[in-house]
Order: C-alpha cells, then structure tokens, then sequence
C-alpha cells in the first residue's frame, strides 16, 4: 500500500513543527536500483518523531514526510540551487550519500525527467501543506513559528569538518525569525550544561527555513539539527535508539517548544 506523501497531525497553537528528512518510504521501483548501502537510508533523521511527542500535549501541529530524503529532499528549494556554497552539494535528488558512496547502481540515477516527477509528485504537496498550514495559523494568531526538526550523524568530514555540537539552531544568520524569540529559545537551552549549542554555525537553516522565515510578514522560522549522538545507541546500522538519552532530550525538546509557542511578538 502506497504511503501518504505526508501526515499532517493539526494543532492549536501558533508553532508548527515539520519534519521532512524521517521518512523512509521509496518511490516505485527505487529499491531495485539502488546500492546495498543506499538502501539502507543512511542519512535519514532517525526517530524524529519520539523526539517531538511534546508537541501534540502542546497543542503544536505536526507535518512529518513518509518518504526519504533520497527519493526527493523537502529541504531543498525546487531548483536545487546551492545552499551552503563551499561545501559539496546535497542535491535536490540526491546520487550520493552524505559519506561520498553512491546511493544507485551506475547508470540508474534518476534524469532530469525523473526528478521533475518526483518534485511534482512529493514536494510540491508537502510544500503547499506547509504553505497552508502556516497561512492558517497566522490568520488565527496573527503570527505564526515553523520549527524545522532535523538530526544528523555527529562527524561526516566530507561534509564539514570536526564534530558538531549537540544543538545547532539556524535562523538564515538572524534573518528568518525575530530575535527575541530566537534568543528566548536559544537563552533556555543555555540552562541545560549537558548539551553544548550554536547558533547558525555549520548549519544555518535549509530551504524550509530560509524560504518561510519571513518575520516582516509575521512569519517566523527556526531550524533545530540535533547530533545523532545525544539519542542513539550508536550512529551507523541498525542506528539503536537510546530510550534514556531520548527521554532526556525530548524533554527538553519539550520545553524549547513550550517557550516558543509562548513567545509573543513585540
């Protein structure tokens, strides 16, 4: 049975938590062609959604992706324009793992007709969910607050170099959210010695951040990569969840998120 492009769990307050890299669902046929590795979904963001149980007690809506980063990347703007200049590129429709190893057989790598598909087919939908989503919640609010949720594999050099901290909170260098309202959140993670923190370090915020994060129009947008360290077992297969380690880090979760959905505009 073919999956929903997405669940949509609908709430209250004036946050919206998305979570688009969760997914571990293929297109048709994509399996068949793809390397033993890439079938095992490396760079997937492991048990998300155990990390964000607060947000239904919260009244925070939910929008999570069924299917994997590899099929097509939600976090990526629809012309697969470079993010993070400098670094190598992790595409729209991604041939390569995040460690360099190839994701497909050689020659089985989707065309240019392909990804045009899949962005029709999965990320258009998923994007207008978020676009509608978020219209209604700052026509009810008068603002409204995405938070994109996101992990990743502690050190992956290709990518960036040494180890990540345990939170890397992004905001397109201050220009996605107000201030205050990142530095209310970013103030109470402080409080917590156990996980270091940046803001806007190696990861500044993706596509979702940067293109919904308009706080001139009364939208806000914060970007939350987690080190997968801070709740897995370990970080390579079969990717073991840490129920204490999680139980840790989703209250805090918890109460990042409580702050923000209390986070009023001045």
């Amino acid at each position: 049975m073919t999956p929903p492009v997405f669940t949509h769990t609908r709430g209250t307050a004036p946050v919206l938590v998305t979570i688009p890299h969760a997914g571990t669902a293929l297109a048709p046929g994509m399996a068949e062609r793809m390397t033993p590795r890439g079938r095992l979904l490396p760079d997937t963001d492991w048990y998300m959604e155990k990390l964000y149980t607060s947000a239904a007690d919260l009244g925070i809506g939910v929008i999570r992706a069924n299917y994997s980063r590899y099929v097509i990347d939600l976090n990526r703007g629809a012309d697969d324009s470079t993010l993070y200049p400098g670094r190598p590129k992790t595409g729209l429709v991604p041939d390569l793992a995040f460690d360099g190893t190839p994701i497909y057989h050689s020659g089985q790598e989707p065309d240019e007709a392909e990804t045009a598909e899949r962005r029709i087919r999965y990320w258009q939908p998923y994007h207008d969910a978020v676009a509608e989503e978020l219209a209604r919640l700052k026509a009810r609010w008068g603002w409204a607050i995405l938070w994109d949720g996101h992990s990743i594999k502690t050190e992956i050099p290709r990518l960036f170099e040494g180890c990540l901290p345990d939170l890397n909170f992004g905001t397109n260098q201050g220009a996605a959210c107000a201030p205050s309202l990142i530095n209310s959140v970013v103030s109470l993670a402080a409080q917590d010695t156990d996980y270091s923190h940046v803001v806007n370090g190696r990861f500044k915020g993706g596509y979702t951040t940067r293109h919904y994060g308009q706080p001139e129009q009364g939208i806000h947008a914060i970007q939350l990569e987690k080190a997968q360290r801070i709740y897995l077992g370990h970080e390579d297969t079969p990717w073991p969840l840490d129920t204490d380690k999680t139980r840790k880090i989703s209250a805090l979760i918890g109460k990042l998120l409580q702050q923000a959905t209390a986070w009023r505009p001045a």
